[in-house]
Protein backbone atom coordinates (compact mmCIF):
# COMPACT_ATOMS: atom_id res chain seq x y z
CA UNK A 1 0.00 0.00 0.00
CA UNK A 2 1.20 3.18 -0.65
CA UNK A 3 1.91 5.38 2.36
CA UNK A 4 0.38 8.35 2.80
CA UNK A 5 3.69 11.05 1.93
CA UNK A 6 4.50 8.55 -0.68
CA UNK A 7 1.17 9.54 -2.54
CA UNK A 8 1.82 10.87 -6.09
CA UNK A 9 0.80 14.55 -6.46
CA UNK A 10 -1.08 16.81 -8.58
CA UNK A 11 1.92 18.47 -10.45
CA UNK A 12 -0.53 20.63 -12.54
CA UNK A 13 -4.43 21.14 -13.27
CA UNK A 14 -5.60 23.36 -16.06
CA UNK A 15 -9.07 22.72 -15.21
CA UNK A 16 -9.90 26.54 -14.23
CA UNK A 17 -13.80 25.92 -13.67
CA UNK A 18 -13.50 23.36 -10.60
CA UNK A 19 -13.50 24.68 -7.24
CA UNK A 20 -10.63 23.01 -5.95
CA UNK A 21 -8.13 24.70 -8.41
CA UNK A 22 -7.12 28.01 -7.31
CA UNK A 23 -3.68 28.25 -8.81
CA UNK A 24 -3.62 25.06 -8.89
CA UNK A 25 -5.51 21.97 -6.75
CA UNK A 26 -6.18 22.86 -3.66
CA UNK A 27 -8.17 19.49 -2.56
CA UNK A 28 -5.67 17.02 -0.19
CA UNK A 29 -6.51 14.05 -1.99
CA UNK A 30 -8.39 13.19 -5.62
CA UNK A 31 -9.50 10.47 -6.73
CA UNK A 32 -9.39 9.25 -10.08
CA UNK A 33 -12.74 7.10 -11.63
CA UNK A 34 -13.08 4.18 -14.26
CA UNK A 35 -14.36 6.43 -16.75
CA UNK A 36 -12.25 8.01 -18.98
CA UNK A 37 -9.67 8.62 -16.45
CA UNK A 38 -12.13 11.54 -15.22
CA UNK A 39 -10.92 13.24 -11.60
CA UNK A 40 -13.94 12.01 -9.64
CA UNK A 41 -13.22 15.47 -6.95
CA UNK A 42 -14.17 17.71 -9.95
CA UNK A 43 -16.60 20.22 -8.28
CA UNK A 44 -18.40 23.06 -10.49
CA UNK A 45 -17.06 26.13 -10.32
CA UNK A 46 -20.14 27.49 -8.83
CA UNK A 47 -18.49 25.31 -5.14
CA UNK A 48 -15.19 26.55 -3.78
CA UNK A 49 -13.35 24.34 -1.32
CA UNK A 50 -9.63 22.95 -0.72
CA UNK A 51 -7.35 23.48 1.75
CA UNK A 52 -6.32 26.87 0.56
CA UNK A 53 -2.55 25.58 -0.34
CA UNK A 54 -1.92 23.64 -3.71
CA UNK A 55 -0.76 19.91 -2.46
CA UNK A 56 -3.59 17.77 -4.13
CA UNK A 57 -2.26 14.00 -4.06
CA UNK A 58 -4.04 11.46 -5.57
CA UNK A 59 -5.79 9.03 -3.31
CA UNK A 60 -7.04 6.08 -5.28
CA UNK A 61 -7.09 5.24 -8.63
CA UNK A 62 -10.36 3.27 -9.99
CA UNK A 63 -8.32 2.98 -13.69
CA UNK A 64 -7.16 -0.51 -12.80
CA UNK A 65 -5.58 -1.26 -16.83
CA UNK A 66 -3.61 2.24 -16.57
CA UNK A 67 0.28 1.45 -16.19
CA UNK A 68 0.69 3.07 -12.78
CA UNK A 69 -1.76 1.25 -11.04
CA UNK A 70 -1.01 -1.03 -8.96
CA UNK A 71 -3.91 -2.35 -6.69
CA UNK A 72 -5.91 0.82 -7.09
CA UNK A 73 -3.17 3.53 -6.20
CA UNK A 74 -1.18 5.51 -8.55
CA UNK A 75 2.33 4.82 -8.66
CA UNK A 76 3.05 7.58 -10.99
CA UNK A 77 5.85 10.64 -9.63
CA UNK A 78 3.06 12.92 -10.08
CA UNK A 79 0.12 13.36 -12.32
CA UNK A 80 -1.38 16.30 -14.71
CA UNK A 81 -5.28 17.17 -14.89
CA UNK A 82 -6.58 18.61 -17.68
CA UNK A 83 -9.42 18.67 -19.81
CA UNK A 84 -10.07 15.75 -22.13
CA UNK A 85 -12.79 13.25 -22.50
CA UNK A 86 -14.90 14.76 -19.08
CA UNK A 87 -14.10 18.32 -17.38
CA UNK A 88 -11.11 17.14 -15.84
CA UNK A 89 -9.43 13.82 -16.43
CA UNK A 90 -5.72 12.22 -15.53
CA UNK A 91 -3.91 13.51 -18.67
CA UNK A 92 -0.78 10.72 -17.48
CA UNK A 93 -3.38 7.87 -17.60
CA UNK A 94 -1.37 5.10 -20.11
CA UNK A 95 -3.07 2.02 -20.51
CA UNK A 96 -0.99 -1.05 -19.93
Amino acid sequence: MTQMMGMPRVQTCTVTDCGYNHDGCTAFAITISEMNSACDTFAGSGLSGGMGIATAQVGACKRADCTYNKDLECQAPAITVGASADKADCLTYQRS
